[in-house]
């Protein structure tokens, strides 16, 4: 593992990172343990600041441009925008297997999948954790990220919410 290409990136990217793993973390914690209590409220609270922390500083991120400045990545910042305002909004009509369920899929969609493309060849984060003179450290870092984030991924969409119905039948 290397930290350097990080280190001296843009200040955005810098942002964009940091809040991308905290809420990758929080987002673990938040939305697949017990919900409805007030640690899952402000926990709620926190990641979805996060979120658009992440979302806001990838427009200032253009290094893969595509159509001027932009890329479909700035897409997925939309798409993320919109989905954390659905399923805020969702919480707050008391829909809330509909805002557990935008929830989950935002955290998939926008941290899981997502940070899933960031390792690729070319990219900061391949630099970062399969760089430099130790380069599996980074591998087992990597995999065990990739564990965590599918260990999650599976235990919150196959568990059951009250009621007995399957996340998919609570749509």
């Amino acid at each position: 593992m290397d930290f350097t290409p990080l280190l001296s990136a843009s200040p955005a990217i810098q942002i964009h990172t940091l809040a991308a793993v905290l809420a990758f973390g929080l987002g673990g914690f938040v939305l697949f343990r017990r919900k409805g209590d007030r640690l899952h409220r402000i926990g709620g609270r926190i990641w979805v600041g996060l979120m658009l922390a992440v979302c806001l500083s990838s427009f200032f991120i253009h290094t893969i441009r595509m159509f001027g400045p932009w890329s479909p990545i700035h897409l997925l910042s939309v798409g993320t925008l919109f989905a954390l305002w659905r399923g805020v909004t969702l919480a707050r009509l008391r829909r809330i297997a509909k805002h557990r369920l935008a929830m989950q899929l935002t955290y998939v969609g926008a941290l899981v999948l997502a940070g899933f493309f960031t390792f690729m060849p070319g990219r900061i984060m391949h630099e970062v954790f399969f760089g430099g003179p130790q380069p599996m450290i980074g591998v087992a870092a990597a995999a065990a990220i990739g564990a965590a984030g599918a260990a999650l991924t599976w235990r919150g969409i196959s568990r059951r919410p009250a009621g007995g119905r399957t996340l998919a039948a609570a749509r």
